[in-house]
């Protein structure tokens, strides 16, 4: 007959995982202090970097999405409030001047967006927003340099106001949606065709897609409704565009 354990046997065993567990808490504990120090150095870093190169991080817009770049690589968010309340990241290290670039580039680009709403739906390109605020600095005199990545951090600081202004992609273009509804899965394939092609027809996506003429007009009537795509009837079939295509075709 095979004997049963022994308790002394238990209680060995019992010790060995106490010594186990408080063996890993303790490289776990070990580990966790490396990489705090590992950090507080890059932030060091980072932080006599800034001051090194604060005029050039105010004034180029490549050198400052680098720079905000190298933040995030390190898990700083250089819009976010810091901890000893004197105001963001970019405001402790480079003064306010670049915190307030970034908050009244937002305001700026809310009032694009609310300003050709009735013409896009809500939709708009990034790449339009920073022409148009580019274009508009240059009839006023001004001499904004802003850049694509700047008006994505603009967009990114309006989040925690609530305001419903979020970027999608359709197809490679990048896109402001200044409205709270969400495309659904057919309105985005064909918004996808028309950032490539321009435009598109009812043949168009009967064709390509297979889809039947009950769903393409579906589709269609919903992007018309909302003003995402304008319609031009002139042609032999009708052919629906994209907003920003027609405007680029007009200038």
């Amino acid at each position: 007959m095979q004997k049963g354990v022994g308790l002394g046997a238990l209680t060995r065993n019992s010790r060995t995982n106490e010594q186990y567990a408080l063996y890993g808490e303790r490289l776990q504990r070990s580990q966790l202090d490396k990489l705090n120090t590992q950090l507080s150095v890059f932030q060091a870093a980072l932080l006599e970097f800034s001051h090194t190169h604060a005029k050039d991080i105010r004034s180029n817009p490549e050198f400052r999405a680098e720079f905000a770049r190298m933040c995030t690589a390190i898990g700083v968010d250089p819009l976010a409030s810091s901890s000893n309340k004197k105001g963001s990241f970019w405001a402790e290290m480079l003064g306010t001047s670049v915190n307030d670039f970034y908050f009244e580039l937002a305001v700026r680009v809310v009032e694009v967006c609310r300003r050709t709403r009735d013409e896009n739906g809500g939709l708009i390109a990034v790449a339009e927003v920073k022409d148009r605020i580019m274009k508009l600095d240059e009839k006023i005199g001004g001499t904004s340099d802003v850049s694509e990545d700047d008006i994505l951090r603009a967009v990114e600081s309006l989040k925690p106001l609530g305001s419903g202004f979020t970027v999608i992609e359709l197809g490679r273009r990048q896109m402001i949606r200044s409205v709270p509804k969400e495309l659904n899965t057919d309105q985005s394939i064909v918004m996808e065709a028309i950032q490539v092609l321009g435009f598109v027809t009812h043949s168009m996506l009967r064709d390509n897609l297979e889809w039947d003429r009950a769903r393409v007009q579906t589709v269609v009537d919903d992007l018309l409704s909302d003003s995402l795509v304008w319609v031009d009837a002139q042609a032999d079939e009708k052919e629906y565009w994209a907003p920003t295509f027609i405007s680029n075709i007009n200038k």
